[in-house]
């Protein structure tokens, strides 16, 4: 009986490990026909992926709104606080979309058309200009020289593609297809917003038949400490941003710069980088200008705005974004560093709360086990 089961222990056996080769090999046999599957469905779900993120952004604002409606204690306001919260930051997230649209997008988009237009044009009239000057002079020296080789070299185009712009403006508005997703995406996003309670209790309950009390603990206090730190640094970060771009652009247009509203716009956008996001904006800002206006204004528009990105540095953004982020300069450099060279802007953007995150867990994970040592070390030297 036992050498009977043993053979059929090992037929088993045998069987199955034939069953999974068979299933490798169809799986890598059909793999690109998998992975298009894979795609189209992830690509089919995508709406609901931009309403829970758009559900995540306009959490906060719905929160706050609803706090204030219910300190009314009048009626529908009180007893509607939460849905009537959810339609009203939509109105004023549509507004902000149709100022954003209407008055900001045409004259930047104008302007980046025309610098991609004239930029050859700007290159040879500067380049006339340093011919006339004395051999001698500062702007014919090699360094200058060779910075104007990798100007003239340098590929706007390739930055700044209008065709493939154009495109993707064309495919953002399709009709059959963006607007059902838009519309799948606003229904999710305002259905997560108003059921967010028996959402997040469902997680919650989820969790904790998962994991035990003390980690159930944990697991929310954080998850609650990094919903707080990414909130306040990007919110902070944004108003933040529009106030040194409304102010950095007015100043340019009074100066006179051309593509003010365009550089003013990418110096608010780049100041979202803490340290190094300022410095490349005024560099960029500084080298477009002294082709569109002369050495001369290029020299005052950097004065000014290192000027205004000062009085921000000092005055404004602490208003705005207070001491929630004490990080470390050098953490924050190598977290910018390392998040745009794996995600682009967008990890530069992030890379501040994240690494203020990561600066919490490791932190307490320290204290923790520093704090256990020295208990340990203490209980052995009373023993």
């Amino acid at each position: 009986m036992e050498k009977e089961k043993r053979h059929w222990t090992k037929w088993l056996y045998w069987l199955s490990l034939v069953a999974v080769a068979i299933f490798l090999y169809k799986v890598l046999d059909n793999f690109a026909d998998i992975m298009n599957s894979i795609g189209s469905f992830f690509k089919l779900i995508t709406p609901f992926f931009i309403g829970i993120l758009i559900a995540y952004i306009l959490y906060l604002p719905c929160k706050k709104v609803e706090e204030l409606l219910r300190k009314t204690k009048k009626g529908i306001l009180y007893n509607k606080a939460r849905p009537i919260s959810v339609v009203l930051v939509y109105i004023i997230a549509l507004i902000l979309i149709i100022i954003l649209m209407t008055f900001i997008l045409p004259p930047v988009i104008e302007s980046v058309i025309d610098l991609t237009n004239n930029f050859q044009n700007y290159y040879n009239i500067v380049t006339s200009q340093i011919n006339t000057l004395p051999e001698d002079s500062f702007w014919k020296t090699t360094v200058i020289q060779n910075i104007m080789d990798a100007v003239k070299s340098f590929d706007l185009t390739q930055f700044i593609n209008i065709e493939a712009i154009s495109q993707y403006a064309r495919g953002a508005i399709d009709f059959a297809n963006g607007i059902i997703n838009t519309f799948v995406a606003v229904i999710v996003s305002t259905y997560i917003l108003i059921s967010r309670k028996s959402i997040i209790d469902f997680l919650k309950k989820l969790t904790g038949a998962m994991v035990n009390k003390k980690t159930y603990q944990n697991i929310e206090m954080y998850f609650n400490r990094s919903n707080k730190i990414f909130f306040n640094f990007i919110a902070s970060q944004l108003i933040d941003a529009v106030v040194v771009g409304v102010i950095t652009s007015v100043a340019m247009s009074i100066m006179g710069i051309k593509y003010a509203v365009l550089l003013g716009f990418m110096i608010g956008l780049f100041n979202m980088i803490p340290y190094v996001g300022a410095i490349i904006a005024v560099v960029i800002s500084a080298v477009i200008t002294f082709f569109t206006g002369g050495i001369e204004t290029a020299i005052w528009m950097v004065i000014v705005v290192t000027i205004l990105q000062q009085i921000d540095a000092n005055i404004i953004n602490p208003r705005i974004i207070g001491n929630s982020l004490k990080i470390n300069p050098l953490l924050v450099i190598f977290g910018i560093t390392v998040g745009g060279e794996y995600f682009g802007i967008i990890g530069m953007f992030l890379a501040v709360p994240v690494v203020a995150i990561l600066k919490v867990l490791v932190t307490d994970f320290i204290d923790y086990r520093y704090k256990k040592r020295k208990l340990l070390e203490e209980n052995i030297e009373e023993v």
